[in-house]
């Protein structure tokens, strides 16, 4: 048969995308519906496991940001204005400064308000101080306490021992017993008992920065109408320089020596009985010391 008589033959081959029931489409689609279910489970696990401080915090952070509805770069927190004396709308800042502001009193500019105002100060010092000066003494006071009673040699001796506040400061007193004598009879040097005293006394008085001063006292003599001897003046001037050695020998700076004196038998410890032994005696007082306060400049 001739080439051009033959027929034409057509083949059709129909092709299957995606491979029919074998192919891989739905497995992708599985994978993104699992991936959403644990999204999800994993989203309620979080809001199970939170507390609600975390839980607006969440919120909060996915919350859309506010949108200004200002139409013009002058819808910030200074509205157009400007902090300075220069730029648009300047009095609108300075309202605003001046509204925050704080108002004077109203007698803040009479002449006497600044004068109140110092001398409230200067006794609002004086008062601290006096409150503080008042506490160390405290302190100073159960420190000389507690070394009489934790120290075997003292604790027999603290029975001669008187320690107290006066308007003059913290006062240290030793004190004369019958039989128990801080001097030798009509002599100026504390004996070994007086020293030991002393020795203690001088721990606590180098504790703070506070000036002394030592007074003797002596006592009447029995029977005697007249409170002091002519001798003892000078007699209660020795004793209390001779404290005053013991006490600058066991460390005391002597610039810290304000007075040393004697009073003889003129303030008895025991005015009802000027003849007892306990009103001779060593006073030794760490004086209060007065603020130092500014000059006034207004004289």
């Amino acid at each position: 048969m001739p080439a051009s008589d033959r027929p034409i033959l057509i083949k059709k081959v129909k092709k299957v995308s995606g491979g029919g029931h074998h192919g891989g489409a739905w497995k992708v689609a599985y994978a993104d519906f699992v991936t959403a279910m644990m999204a999800f489970f994993l989203l309620m696990w979080l809001i199970n496991a939170t507390d609600p401080e975390q839980k607006r915090g969440i919120a909060e952070y996915f919350a859309p940001a506010n949108v200004s509805t200002a139409t013009s770069g002058s819808g910030g927190i200074l509205g157009g204005t400007a902090l300075g004396d220069d730029g648009s709308k300047s009095s609108g800042s300075m309202s605003v400064i001046e509204q925050l502001a704080l108002e004077a009193p109203a007698d803040a500019t009479s002449p006497g308000a600044s004068a109140n105002l110092s001398s409230a100060s200067d006794a609002a010092l004086q008062a601290e101080i006096e409150r503080r000066e008042a506490a160390q003494f405290a302190s100073a006071a159960e420190s000389l306490r507690q070394a009489m009673q934790s120290m075997p040699e003292l604790a027999e001796l603290s029975k001669q021992l008187i320690v107290d506040q006066t308007p003059e400061g913290l006062r240290i007193q030793l004190v004369d017993q019958e039989g128990r004598s801080m001097f030798d009879n009509n002599s100026g040097r504390p004996n070994a008992r007086a020293q030991v005293l002393l020795r203690a006394i001088a721990k606590v008085i180098n504790q703070l920065p506070n000036r002394i001063s030592i007074t003797g006292h002596t006592s009447a003599a029995a029977g005697s109408n007249r409170a002091s001897a002519p001798g003892d003046w000078t007699l209660s001037s020795e004793r209390a320089n001779g404290s005053r050695l013991v006490l600058q020998n066991a460390g005391v700076d002597p610039d810290r020596i304000y007075s040393v004196s004697g009073k003889a038998g003129s303030d008895p410890l025991y005015p009802d009985d000027p003849s007892l032994a306990g009103n001779r005696r060593i006073a030794i007082v760490l004086l209060r010391e007065a603020p130092v306060l500014p000059m006034d400049t207004s004289l």
